[in-house]
Formats: structure tokens, C-alpha cells, sequence
């Protein structure tokens, strides 16, 4: 099947390669063809340019986009959209002045998701599970990370990886399927048995729930939320090197309340994204400034919880590679609406309209190890993409904070 469009008003993010992700100045760059035509066969991009210079290209389906902007869809690189239950007692908690480590504490928080995880059958978690991932894709998202850490027994962490192997396979419910990259995430936190016997629950995600993870090919790569009453950056060093045995690679959850020098460990073992990074220190530049490590932030957190915003301004002047992404998770991040997340980028962020764009789109990729498919218009690439009718420029986007502005999302060259 294949499809023209033509007159497109602005045709957004045109590039030729995408090999490295953007940094410093580059990030202020948002190429783009103005009265553009846009070619795509058989779900990639075949063909782009000006109307000046088009030459009939044969297609089945043509479309006249003199009122719309079409531009690469969003890339989520961190999410944790496989989950059981809602946390709205701990959101009025925290209204009533409870910290997020405070509700932790009582037994809420992550170990609150898991006990609830824990009840439920796999077909029931996969069918919530995809009814969320209709509503991203609606939304804009055409490639998605998943993680586990919902599950922290051998049984649960199983049954979520599986659920993103069968999303994986069967894509949303119109059967339209977008790339998702599958994340391990047993070292989310201690369960309440293993309190007090740290080592032992380390060892039970290294000698137990990894070569089961293995054995059933459920992940591309390994986390660990390296944070204080978590788990420390020698223990997540020890669970990095174990995943890294069996093939996973790292992308891990670091400074969100302090910093414990596990950015720069972290960047050391390789790691291909450091996520959350609202506390920052200098060391923590110096680390990832040139690295090919992708720092993630996730402002829709620090709406939901109150916290400081990751410096991201301040890394891309220092030479980091910058990316953003939802964090869609039951507890501090009930949504997957990188809409919002563009918004709050400008908003609280001061990211212009150009550096948020970016880093949404082929920073993401890179995040995902995706920049070969996905983050631009590219000839090869898949045409997964947004179309915009009636604004003015990109910067309508996160203009209309809370909204979704987007009239067609594509998909592998079709409509969703």
C-alpha cells in the first residue's frame, strides 16, 4: 500500500542521518521543507521534497496537506505502562503532605503496585495493558519502552515481561503494531521479606529470575532504581555486570532525589540511557558530557510529585545528549501523554519548541536504539508519523498544554 501526500504545508524533522544524537547547538536545529510532497511504500518513507521539484511518483492513496503539518512521531523511552492497580489514596497522601519516600515507608509506593500485580491474572494485566497503548499511540507514541519492576518475585516479574512480549506481537487492538522495547526491572525495590537480607534478594534476581528472563528472550535490557533506601550504586554495578552476561544492556533509574555518583558508574558500565536526573551535581556533567550514554528526563514526575526539574538546558550546554520521555506509571506519573510532556519541556523547563522536539523524537530513538528506524523524516525509515491540521507552527504543540492537537497518527504507513 502506498501513499502520497502533497502541498504539505511544513514537513518536520528532515534529515538525511541520524547516526548520533543531537547535542549542544544542534538541538536548537529543527530542519524542515516548506510546500513539501511525502512519499510512502509498503509502511517506510520512499520519497520527500519540495512541490517545486516533484516528479509523479505512483501511489494508491493521494492526499492534498495544504493546511497540515506532518512530522516523525513521538519515541517513550521510559515507561512502566504493565501495571495492575491505580494509586489515588497515595496521590490524596501526598495532598496531605506525605512525601512519595514517605508513603514508601508504610508499605506504599512500588510495593503497593506489586501486591496488587500479584492478584491479577496475565490476560487481565494484558488487556489493561493495551488499552493504555492505544490511548499513547493515539496520542502520538509509535515506539514505546516497557518495564517490568511491578512484580519483584520471580512470578510476577515473569508475568509483566510476558505481557510486553505478547504486546510486542500483537500490537494495539486495531492490530497495529509499533516497536517496544522491553526493560527488566526486578531491582525496583525490596520486597517486605527481603528487608533485612538485602543480598539475598540480589541474588535471587541474578541466580534466578535472570536466566528465566533469558531462557524466554522477555528483555532487551536491565535497570536498576539506584536511589537512597534502594539500592546502591554497588549493588546496581553487581546486577548491571549479571544482566550484561546474558546480553541485556543498561538504562537505569538515577538521581531523582539524590546524587550517589551512579551517573558516572553507571556511564562507565556502558550504560545507553541514565533516567529521571532531577538532582545533579558537577561530577554527574563531567560524566556524560561526550558519552554516548542518553540522559533522560521526565518532567510529567516532577509535575506529578512536586519535584525540582532535570537541569536539561544545562546539559545540552555541557555537550549531553538530551531525550524526554513520560515515566507513565501508576504512582508518580498517571499518564503516557508526551503532549503534556512537551508542554511542561517549554513551560517549566524553558526548552524552546525546537530543543523539546528533539529530544522527543531522535534523541529518543537513540534512547531505544532505534535511530536506524524511527525519530525523523528519513528515506528508509518507517512512516511512523503525526499530522497536524490548523496550527500555525511547532510551537502550537506544546502551546496548547493538556490538549492533543494531532489529527492522524500513521503507523507503519497506515492510519491508526
Amino acid at each position: 500500500m502506498s501513499k502520497l501526500f502533497i502541498n504539505i504545508k511544513e514537513l518536520v524533522q528532515v534529515r538525511e542521518h541520524t547516526n548520533t544524537p543531537l547535542r549542544g547547538k544542534e538541538m536548537d536545529e529543527l530542519p524542515s521543507i516548506k510546500n513539501a510532497f511525502l512519499w510512502l511504500e509498503d509502511g517506510f518513507i520512499k520519497d520527500y521534497g519540495r512541490m517545486d521539484n516533484y516528479h509523479s511518483h505512483p501511489a494508491q492513496e493521494v492526499y492534498d496537506c495544504s493546511d497540515q503539518i506532518i512530522t516523525p512521531g513521538y519515541i517513550d523511552s521510559h515507561t512502566h505502562l504493565v501495571f495492575a492497580a491505580t494509586r489515588e489514596k497515595e496521590f490524596e497522601d501526598r495532598i496531605h503532605g506525605l512525601s512519595y519516600e514517605e508513603i514508601a515507608s508504610r508499605g506504599g509506593g512500588i510495593l503497593n503496585s506489586a501486591a496488587a500485580l500479584e492478584k491479577m491474572t496475565e490476560e487481565e494485566l494484558f488487556e489493561q495493558a493495551r488499552s493504555r497503548l492505544d490511548q499513547v499511540v493515539a496520542q502520538g507514541t509509535v515506539a514505546i519502552e516497557i518495564k517490568s519492576g511491578y512484580g519483584l518475585s520471580v512470578a510476577s516479574e515473569l508475568k509483566i515481561l510476558r505481557v510486553v512480549s505478547r504486546l510486542r506481537e500483537s500490537g494495539t487492538t486495531s492490530h497495529h503494531k509499533i516497536p517496544i522495547k522491553s526493560t527488566f526491572l526486578g531491582a525496583h525495590a525490596f520486597p517486605l521479606k527481603y528487608k533485612k537480607d538485602r543480598k539475598a534478594y540480589i541474588n535471587l534476581i541474578i541466580d534466578e529470575m535472570l536466566p528465566k528472563i533469558a531462557e524466554e528472550h522477555l528483555a532487551d535490557y536491565i535497570d536498576v532504581f539506584c536511589e537512597q533506601n534502594y539500592f546502591t550504586v554497588k549493588e546496581m554495578l553487581r546486577i548491571l555486570e549479571a544482566g550484561s552476561a546474558y546480553g541485556l544492556k543498561a538504562k537505569v533509574h538515577v538521581n531523582q532525589f539524590n546524587a550517589l555518583g551512579a551517573i558516572e558508574a553507571a556511564v562507565q558500565a556502558g550504560a545507553v540511557s541514565v533516567d529521571h536526573l532531577e538532582v545533579m551535581q558537577a561530577s554527574d556533567f563531567t560524566a556524560l558530557a561526550g558519552s554516548r550514554t542518553i540522559a533522560t528526563a521526565l518532567p510529567s514526575c516532577s509535575f506529578f510529585l512536586g519535584l525540582e526539574y532535570a537541569p536539561v538546558n544545562e546539559m545540552i550546554e555541557q555537550d549531553i545528549a538530551v531525550s524526554l520521555a513520560s515515566d507513565y506509571n501508576p504512582g508518580s506519573t498517571p499518564s503516557g501523554n508526551l503532549n503534556f510532556v512537551y508542554s511542561l519541556a517549554c513551560i517549566k523547563m524553558n526548552m524552546s519548541p525546537q530543543r523539546a522536539f528533539n529530544a522527543l523524537t531522535i534523541n529518543a530513538a537513540h534512547a531505544l536504539e532505534l535511530q536506524e528506524e524511527l525519530g525523523s523524516i528519513t528515506i528508509g525509515k518507517k512512516a511512523n508519523l503525526m499530522i497536524f491540521k490548523n496550527i500555525e507552527s511547532m510551537a502550537s504543540i506544546p502551546y496548547n498544554f493538556g490538549q492533543v492537537v494531532i489529527d492522524q497518527v500513521v503507523v507503519n504507513g497506515q492510519f491508526i
